[in-house]
């Protein structure tokens, strides 16, 4: 197998220093990229951010974890795949389009968990999820698009960082929201119905708010270089072309390191409906965002550090995230199959609390960092602005499927109690190492490259240097 050398490895770094303020192009605010962000920061509040905020209660602060998980399945197995057709949908609206249907399903998942809450319905929750399915994959692939194209090469760590902190925004009020309406509730339940009717109101902005963002044509950058966000090919083509993409080495062996962050999600939140009372479960969902905004930013910062080489910002931020990854997961692994025997629900009163407690911190905080590091993984995969799209609708899709598969499995009493946090610790186990057969060459030297080549070609009995080298790689790639 050939190296796996990412876009950025072959193209000249200096486009990623900040040059000084008086060599800047000046750009008018309401085309700027900050202005841009914080669109798409306040459309990701308003749909994925709330719908978070709703989960973080606990399976969407319902009694029981199963109805919820099921929905959320079936909303994820729904956005593999509108993930997979919207890079279509981009070449009949553009971006900006896309970015606004995918905001037209969130508010009818929240009036179902609304309904189910106060009246026992169960029908509405399963059409809000479907719906949220169909509208969510699209959104996810132009937000992912968007927030990698958009910002300049200097400012995307910090840009990406940003952005994320308003999805967490969201489960940040939703907590604060519970906690202030349940702060008396030391008990297991659900959580106030009333809590839902500030959510749908929201989630019904989400539309609204897309409306304002500039289409790439029109996003004026510090660097001078215009955003192309656009799909030319016939949608046919653009299938093949997706699939293609897919089923590249590059794509396929981080697969596995996807499913480890993203699975995450359905247990953390199961976790927390399981073994907390109502209130210590809005607490959970209002700290944990904080602590996760705060983990995210410090990640984009350093990921922008440009005066540090490429090669050691993948590298320490790779194996930071995965060694504590570890540890978290083995301390929560120790926990659940203490709690299978002892049944406690925790409340901040409880004797145990604080152990069992943190551990849900910190798989929130290890969620977040490892959303916002795949972001980075795929701009430095990326060749151009139309595989930015393939890849952004390639990594929603893999993100969802994994989900799917981790609600739908977490629907299932006995898988959610302990099952969960083991299956999720041994995909920690089984992505690390294909995951770093990418990493590991970002930010290499020409001669490294040249150098894994020549190694791989002459075990197969042929021989290259220099330019053919690099041949070889791109045609691998």
């Amino acid at each position: 197998m050939g190296p796996i050398i990412p876009a950025d490895v072959r193209q000249h770094n200096d486009d990623t220093i900040e040059p000084p303020k008086d060599q800047q192009h000046p750009v008018k605010w309401h085309r700027s990229t900050f202005y841009n962000m914080t669109i798409l920061g306040l459309c990701n509040l308003a749909a994925p951010g709330i719908w978070g905020a709703m989960n973080s209660l606990g399976a969407g602060g319902a009694a029981s974890p199963n109805l919820i998980n099921a929905a959320n399945a079936l909303t994820f197995c729904l956005m593999v795949v509108s993930c997979y057709f919207s890079s279509v949908m981009v070449h009949y609206i553009g971006i900006k389009g896309a970015l606004i249907f995918g905001t037209l399903g969130y508010a009818p998942y929240a009036a179902g968990l609304y309904v189910n809450n106060r009246f026992g319905n169960e029908w509405l929750v399963l059409l809000g999820a479907a719906l949220c399915g169909i509208s969510a994959g699209v959104f996810w692939m132009a937000e992912a698009a968007i927030a990698i194209a958009y910002p300049e090469p200097w400012n995307r760590g910090k840009a990406l960082g940003y952005w994320l902190t308003y999805r967490l925004s969201g489960q940040i009020l939703g907590g604060a929201i519970n906690l202030g309406l349940n702060a008396d509730r030391n008990e297991a339940g659900k959580v106030s119905y009333t809590v839902f009717l500030v959510f749908i109101a929201l989630q019904a902005t989400g539309p609204f708010v897309a409306l304002l963002l500039n289409k790439p044509d029109k996003v004026e950058r510090r660097d001078g270089k215009r955003v192309n966000l656009s799909i030319l090919q016939n949608p046919w083509r653009e299938i093949q072309s997706t699939t293609a993409l897919f089923f590249s080495k590059r794509f396929l062996l981080i697969v596995f390191y996807i499913g480890q962050a993203v699975f995450a999600e359905a247990v953390f939140f199961t976790y927390l409906a399981l073994w907390f009372s109502v209130r210590a479960r809005a607490l959970g969902s209002f700290l944990s965002g904080i602590v996760a905004v705060i983990s995210g930013n410090l990640l984009g910062h350093w990921l922008d550090r440009t005066g540090v080489s490429l090669k050691v910002r993948a590298r320490s931020s790779f194996w930071t995230i995965v060694t504590l990854q570890g540890a978290w997961w083995t301390w929560a692994t120790v926990l659940v199959a203490r709690f299978q025997h002892t049944r406690p629900t925790f409340d901040w009163e409880t004797p145990g609390f604080g152990a069992a407690f943190g551990v849900f911190i910190f798989l929130t905080i290890g969620f977040q960092i490892n959303y916002l590091f795949l972001y980075f993984i795929i701009h430095n995969l990326a060749k151009d602005e139309a595989e930015v799209i393939r890849f952004a609708a390639l990594l929603r899709g893999t993100e969802s499927a994994w989900q799917a598969v981790s609600y739908g499995l977490s629907s299932l009493t006995v898988f959610a109690e302990v099952g969960g946090i083991y299956m999720n610790f041994g995909l920690w186990a089984v992505a690390i190492f294909p995951a770093w057969l990418v990493l590991r060459h970002f930010g290499a030297s020409k001669l490294e490259e040249e150098r894994d080549q020549t190694a791989i070609n002459t075990g197969s009995g042929k021989s290259n240097s220099g330019d053919e080298a690099a041949k070889e790689v791109s045609k691998d790639l």
